[in-house]
């Protein structure tokens, strides 16, 4: 278990995105140079999913306690960010514009990109993109991968490590289909990627958020030992 201090700095942000503003909250903390920042993306605007659905809220805070700054926020047209929804077209751009403001207030640190379902297909997709960018993205977290209906073939061209977290009854992700699209990664991209199934989990992990904390956790420690002990 992380030792640091968890005490939140939180600030109400409104950046400057290709559509308009974009709503977002950034969580840091007394620990001066956090050892890696992390943007969290959220599910479908349409069907009601902002930057405070609870496992977008459940992951931010397990990573906030392992010391990270995390960022949250809302897409266009979603909470009190402006624009339309695009289709995760634009919603691209949103991304690339909150880790280019993530590049300029917390220079020099990794980043890590998590999303959960319509979230993690839009969020993955830029992270898998950004190997040429200043500031790539390093590692990748999803959350309810889609997979029923949406096109994660971009997976295949994707360097960095990942870790899946889905639940066993997923009806928008069902478990075949994500095992054969991690079949189906080169080796050594599937040998970069980690494969959870929460037992008995819907695709919200309704009642599960525990044990998706404790993946995320558990990878992240797996990785990086030094988070479990840095000071606060």
């Amino acid at each position: 278990m992380a030792t640091h201090d968890t005490t939140v700095f939180h600030r109400r942000l409104f950046l400057e995105g290709p559509a308009g503003r974009l709503e977002a909250s950034l969580w840091t903390s007394p620990q001066p140079d956090p050892p890696m920042r992390a943007v969290v993306c959220h599910p479908h605007p349409l069907y009601g999913g902002t930057m405070h659905n609870k496992v977008v809220f459940q992951v931010a805070k397990t990573l906030h306690e392992l010391g990270l700054a995390v960022l949250r926020f809302n897409f266009r047209g979603a909470g009190l960010s402006t624009g339309k929804h695009d289709e995760g077209r634009g919603e691209v751009d949103d991304v690339r514009t909150v880790l280019r403001f993530l590049a300029q207030q917390l220079p020099a640190r990794p980043v890590l990109l998590a999303g959960f379902s319509f979230g993690a297909w839009v969020g993955l997709r830029v992270g898998c993109t950004s190997q040429g960018e200043a500031e790539p993205v390093a590692e990748l977290i999803g959350l309810g991968l889609p997979v029923n209906h949406s096109d994660f073939t971009y997976l295949r061209d994707c360097p960095q490590p990942k870790l899946f977290v889905q639940g066993d009854r997923d009806s928008y992700g069902a478990p075949e289909k994500l095992e054969s699209l991690v079949t189906s990664l080169p080796d050594q991209h599937r040998q970069q990627t980690k494969l959870v199934f929460v037992p008995g989990a819907d695709h919200f992990f309704t009642g599960q958020l525990k044990a998706v904390s404790q993946a995320v956790r558990a990878w992240l420690l797996e990785r990086h030992p030094e988070f479990a002990s840095t000071p606060g």
